[in-house]
């Protein structure tokens, strides 16, 4: 028998007090998330906010020509939506599946309504949000100032931190848009990271084989991004 998904396996909805967790609970939706799905699309107002489980979400910039980056990835430690009770409402990124998995969904309303009573939901949702800023922030910088096999091996560790496994399922055309490069330059750093022994990849399987060396090639931005979450949400880790 298939496991019934648990909204525990998301960090911030582990982290409500039993009061928060009472209202919002029996509102939860489970979803299944496939690879390459939209969530929502630049500009939109979403109707829900969701919380990744297994699954995770890139939150790309698209340009007016089509080309994009990523400037964010979102997994078991947080929410898609942030825009929602910062104010904007409508979201400046595209949200897109970049690892198939579960998750959930709540009714943007009834987020909106915890965040505005204050308290230790707003302090929460506001300490991920500075999180998921910096993050956004270093992306930036990376992309300017990092080569791609470091880039690609700071993307690498940001998203083995929100699997359960070392392997993950990725077209070249999607991981092309996140690193908002060309497929072939995708080819050309995935081939010398497997001859190198770092990774294997093959049929759109991507299979991390020596961490350690990989984060040896990362830049330093996957350090720097970590320690902020794992400063921000210091009980992340304690499952």
């Amino acid at each position: 028998m298939a496991a019934v998904p648990d909204p525990r396996d998301n960090w911030l909805l582990s982290a409500l007090g039993p009061g928060e967790w009472e209202r919002v609970a029996p509102h939860l939706q489970p979803v299944t998330m496939r690879l390459g799905q939209v969530l929502f699309d630049t500009g939109a107002k979403p109707a829900h906010v969701y919380f990744p489980t297994t699954a995770i979400v890139s939150l790309l910039y698209v340009m007016e020509n089509g080309a994009s980056a990523e400037i964010a990835v979102v997994g078991n430690e947080g929410l898609v939506g942030v825009s929602l009770f910062m104010g904007g409402e409508s979201t400046s990124s595209q949200a897109v599946v970049q690892a198939a998995g579960e998750g959930f969904r709540l009714d943007a309303r009834l987020l909106l309504q915890e965040f505005n009573r204050g308290g230790p939901v707003l302090h929460l949702l506001l300490r991920y949000t500075q999180a998921l800023i910096t993050q956004m922030a270093q992306t930036s910088v990376c992309n300017r100032h990092h080569a791609l096999d470091e880039q690609m091996c700071r993307w690498l560790l940001l998203t083995l931190d929100r699997l359960r496994s070392n392997e993950l399922v990725m077209t070249q055309e999607l991981l092309s848009n996140i690193l908002g490069v060309r497929r072939a330059s995708i080819s050309d750093v995935a081939g010398q990271l497997q001859k190198d022994g770092l990774i294997r990849y093959e049929r759109g399987r991507i299979s991390v084989l020596d961490r350690p060396a990989v984060e040896q090639r990362a830049c330093e931005c996957y350090a720097v991004v970590k320690k902020e979450y794992d400063r921000l949400l210091p009980d992340r880790t304690a499952e």
